[in-house]
């Protein structure tokens, strides 16, 4: 059975692909591979993750610290800034989370070339030549995605804990908060590789540039309807700061697209 589309298949002289096509079984064989292969980097990567977490611990509590210094001392639940557990295993459950997130972040350039060299054999010459490019594009969007969540995450708990009046202090259990930080860096970090994706779409010859100039009315939509959901905090200040890039990278996607073609 071959898994390569035709459409795939007809391609000029210049860039045809290898001879041969994989089978189902082969497909899952090599499928198979990539996934044990990135499991083994994401084990790896939480190691190193281990002995990252007190720093990053008191980097991604600085703000909650913050915000704390602005309520009077007389309403604070806890003069000093500390987060919270209510159970004995939440401590083992909150450090495993944290190394487990830092464990993808540092294993990602791995992650993102399994996935590429798996969708290889589809590609053509010219197209498996932009690996390095690809993944190294993915990478520093995905940081650039979580640098921003963090500095977005002042203004984000200030409308947050603040939002119920000044008669309330906060008392942060330590599980949900760094469950909220974690989920909005994971959302700027996979919002930030919209460029990426549609790139590839476009020298794949799934999409054109042409489609996404007639799309992009619609397209600025459907980003501003996927930041207000995506976005945990839903805040204005958070969903602004991640559509208003979404359209910058969507309009940049055209430009490389535009130039790759030529």
């Amino acid at each position: 059975m071959k898994l390569i589309p035709e459409r795939l298949r007809r391609r000029t002289a210049g860039d045809d692909l290898e001879e041969g096509s994989m089978s189902l079984v082969e497909h899952l064989t090599e499928l198979r591979r990539r996934l044990v292969v990135s499991l083994l980097a994401l084990l790896a990567g939480a190691f190193v993750g281990w002995f990252l977490y007190d720093p990053v611990i008191d980097l991604l509590t600085e703000p909650y610290c913050d915000y704390l210094e602005t309520v009077p001392p007389d309403l604070r639940a806890t003069q000093e800034c500390a987060l919270s557990f209510f159970g004995a295993l939440e401590p083992a459950l909150i450090k495993l989370k944290l190394v487990l997130f830092l464990g993808l972040f540092v294993a990602l350039p791995v992650v993102l070339y399994q996935l590429w060299a798996f969708v290889v054999p589809g590609l053509t010459r010219r197209e498996r030549r932009l690996a390095i490019p690809f993944v190294l594009s993915a990478v520093f969007l995905f940081a650039l995605g979580a640098a921003f969540a963090y500095w977005t995450l002042p203004k984000a708990l200030s409308f947050l804990l603040g939002f119920a009046g000044d008669q309330f202090a906060p008392l942060l259990a330590g599980d949900k908060f760094l469950s909220f930080v974690m989920v909005v860096a994971l959302s700027f970090g996979l919002a930030f590789e919209l460029p990426v994706a549609l790139v590839f779409l476009v020298v794949a010859g799934v999409l054109s540039t042409e489609q996404l100039r007639r799309w992009r009315r619609s397209a600025i939509l459907f980003i501003a309807i996927f930041a207000a959901v995506i976005t945990p905090s839903s805040d204005p200040f958070t969903m602004l700061a991640m559509t208003i890039p979404m359209v910058l990278f969507y309009e940049a996607a055209i430009l490389v697209g535009r130039l790759m073609k030529r």
